[in-house]
């Protein structure tokens, strides 16, 4: 089994699907208020660095950075198709994105994600993200969890 993760492109059939699949999990799971994901347009700009894993040549995860300022970075649509879960692809592109980050100098990652997604929170806390306020345009929200991670 050959795993790979490396930025492509945005706009391409295999990464549409895996972003469709993400959308219908957080429609699932939250309320359109509490959904704040990127479509591919928002995607697919010039201080957006996106990543895909591939096994066998198959794309099975995804995930970006978004350069916010020159302080800090924000982790966009990391999701893994539930077939490949459990192989590690979801903390393979956390640690692409972690390097773009620090090969851009920014000193912070952070993110939001949902309170019904526990293996996300729990990656994270893994990875050494800590819970902090809502960030950026963010506003409070139950359903939101919002972390950070210093990486210098």
């Amino acid at each position: 089994m050959t795993v790979t993760v490396a930025q492509e492109a945005v706009r391409q059939p295999a990464v549409r699907a895996l972003l469709e699949q993400s959308w219908a999990l957080s429609d699932a799971l939250y309320p359109a208020e509490s959904n704040h994901h990127l479509d591919e347009s928002e995607l697919d700009v010039p201080q957006v660095s996106f990543f895909v894993a591939r096994r066998n040549g198959q794309a099975l995860g995804c995930g970006a950075l978004m350069r916010v300022d020159e302080i800090y970075g924000e982790i966009k649509s990391l999701f893994v198709d539930p077939s490949a879960r459990g192989l590690g692809l979801a903390r393979a592109v956390l640690t692409a994105i972690e390097a773009e980050a620090l090969g851009q100098g920014l000193a912070l990652l952070r993110l939001e994600t949902g309170i019904r997604q526990p293996e996300a929170i729990g990656l994270y806390e893994a990875t050494g993200f800590r819970r902090i306020p809502p960030f950026g345009s963010y506003r409070d929200d139950p359903l939101s969890v919002f972390m950070e991670k210093a990486l210098r």
